[in-house]
């Protein structure tokens, strides 16, 4: 099954008095590549207007790039990212929103502690593997 290209979020209209950033400002201001910004528009994350060639973001398409990159560095994966900014376009009260997002903390705070347990057993089997290496070349 090929699977279609996902609708972009419709770009609202721009307020002549809001700011507005060049793929090049984001760019700069969060240090990643345009070429990742021009992936998350390709995924539907992101819907800058146009003039011309030019995109141009908005104060919003600025903020639902904050919350791709938080969600990234999270461990989220771009469906559940995108999954969360459509309830936040679907629900001006973000009830559903903070409801999906509760659940999905919770459950990678749960994960990230079992990998936080397996890491610090680790950690105490290698000092112990270290401490006896000290001992042994002590000798």
């Amino acid at each position: 099954m090929v699977k279609s290209k996902p609708e972009a979020a419709a770009a609202p209209a721009v307020r002549q008095d809001a700011p507005l950033y060049s793929i090049g400002d984001l760019s700069a201001e969060f240090g990643i590549s345009t070429r990742a910004i021009r992936f998350y528009e390709s995924k539907g994350l992101l819907a800058p207007s146009r003039v011309g060639s030019n995109r141009i973001y908005t104060k919003r398409d600025r903020a639902r790039l904050i919350i791709v990159l938080r969600g990234k560095r999270l461990g989220f994966s771009l469906e559940e990212i995108s999954e969360y900014l459509n309830l936040y376009d679907a629900d001006p009260n973000q009830i559903e929103q903070t409801r999906r997002l509760l659940k999905s903390v919770e459950s990678s705070i749960a994960e990230l502690s079992g990998k936080q347990r397996d890491i610090d057993q680790a950690l105490q089997e290698l000092r112990e593997i270290r401490d006896q290496c000290i001992a042994l070349l002590k000798v």
